[in-house]
């Protein structure tokens, strides 16, 4: 069995403190990293290239083609493959898209997959659907992280993790927002083969200035290919 470490952060398009969240991510020291509101739109590339590095991490995949969801790994992970996702559009909101990284570490292979759903509520069932639809289509072990911007008991956020474990399950400690936490509305699901051995939402003085959300960590022991 294999170790992985992974964290699931909305950097809120890093109009917060910038030095406080390079803080947050380099004090966890995730393996994987998947973000939601990254860097989508001019030079984006050398923008997501940046925020990797400030992080002591390196792109995997995402950015513009996943409409700002964003994978970055440590050097421990090796990255195989890519892919994005664009998801049906609400009349009048923000595309929103999904990044997909095939990895493996040692002989343990998955999946790593990161979506932020939309603000609007009647939309959301459907992008869930269409993210539910992809995934499942993956044959590895799954790790996917989402901004789901509903609470546990919403529809999306049980379509999601229909078949998969909550990481944070039991767990009532809210994510959202930094400055009145109250709502847990950031997920980690991960395949059933895979074992969580800690979850944890980053609740420190550097995580209320990098973002409006804080970020959830999970240790992770994954299946041997």
């Amino acid at each position: 069995m294999t170790r992985l470490r992974v964290l699931s952060y909305n950097v809120h398009t890093l109009r917060d403190d910038r030095a406080a969240l390079s803080a947050v991510v380099r004090d966890v020291a995730p393996d994987v990293a998947i973000l939601q509101e990254a860097p989508r739109r001019l030079r984006w590339r050398t923008r997501c290239a940046s925020l990797a590095h400030d992080f002591g991490l390196v792109v995997a995949a995402g950015g513009l083609p996943a409409l700002g969801n964003l994978v970055v790994t440590s050097l421990r992970v090796r990255v195989h493959d890519t892919w994005c996702l664009r998801l049906p559009r609400a009349p009048g909101r923000h595309l929103r898209g999904a990044a997909f990284a095939r990895c493996s570490v040692g002989s343990a292979r998955f999946v790593v997959a990161g979506s932020h759903l939309s603000t609007d509520a009647g939309h959301r069932p459907a992008e869930a659907a269409r993210l539910k639809a992809a995934l499942s289509d993956v044959d590895l072990p799954v790790v996917f992280g989402a901004d789901v911007n509903e609470t546990p008991n919403g529809a999306a956020w049980r379509t999601l993790a229909d078949g998969l474990v909550d990481a944070g399950s039991g767990t009532d400690q809210p994510t959202f927002r930094c400055d009145d936490p109250r709502k847990r509305i950031d997920a980690l699901f991960v395949d059933p083969r895979i074992e969580v051995l800690r979850y944890q939402v980053v609740d420190t003085p550097e995580a209320r200035r990098a973002s409006d959300h804080f970020p959830i960590v999970a240790d992770l022991l994954l299946p041997q290919g």
